[in-house]
């Protein structure tokens, strides 16, 4: 088997980001490999930004890409402190564009070896256990990916299995 040296986590910065962050940070620490953190702003979002901006209001997309990424990086800064892990063996990554084609580009171009992926970006809707963007990497990454589940669907899960082998 071919030796862990790099994880990536791709964080979509939701309320699973800090489960997903610290599973990918105890993988990555257990197999003694860097961990690459990797968090795509959306750019449908800063278009929308944009054309907002054009219509005379007063937010413009340089500083929406900023304010994110800032807003992220703290984030991110909480995490890795409260988690007690290194910054040193830690790389955060941050790209503006389609979130699957900037993920499969970081995987290409890092030779990432492990993907760790949450079971959801920035929707929650109840009946989506894996999101499309997880969705779409899982099925044309070149890597192992890692389907984090935090306990809170996890049991959804298992409920919805016992529920089907009862009925």
């Amino acid at each position: 088997m071919k030796q862990v040296k790099k994880v990536l986590v791709a964080l979509a910065f939701s309320e699973y980001a800090k489960g997903t962050f610290n599973f990918a940070a105890q993988f990555a620490q257990c197999s003694e490999a860097e961990l690459i953190v990797a968090s795509v702003i959306n750019s449908r979002d800063v278009e929308s930004v944009q054309t907002i901006s054009a219509m005379g209001y007063e937010v413009d997309g340089s500083h929406y890409i900023q304010n994110i990424k800032d807003e992220r990086r703290r984030i991110l800064d909480g995490f890795i402190s409260e988690g007690g892990y290194s910054p040193e063996k830690i790389r955060c990554l941050f790209f503006v564009g389609n979130p699957i084609e900037e993920l499969l580009k970081v995987i290409l171009d890092q030779d990432i070896d492990v993907v760790v992926m949450g079971p959801k970006g920035r929707t929650d809707l109840e009946h989506i256990l894996v999101g499309s963007v997880a969705e779409k990497i899982f099925r044309r990454s070149p890597a192992t990916i890692i389907s984090y589940r935090e306990e809170k669907v996890a049991e959804r899960l298992r409920r919805r299995i016992k529920r089907r082998l009862k009925g």
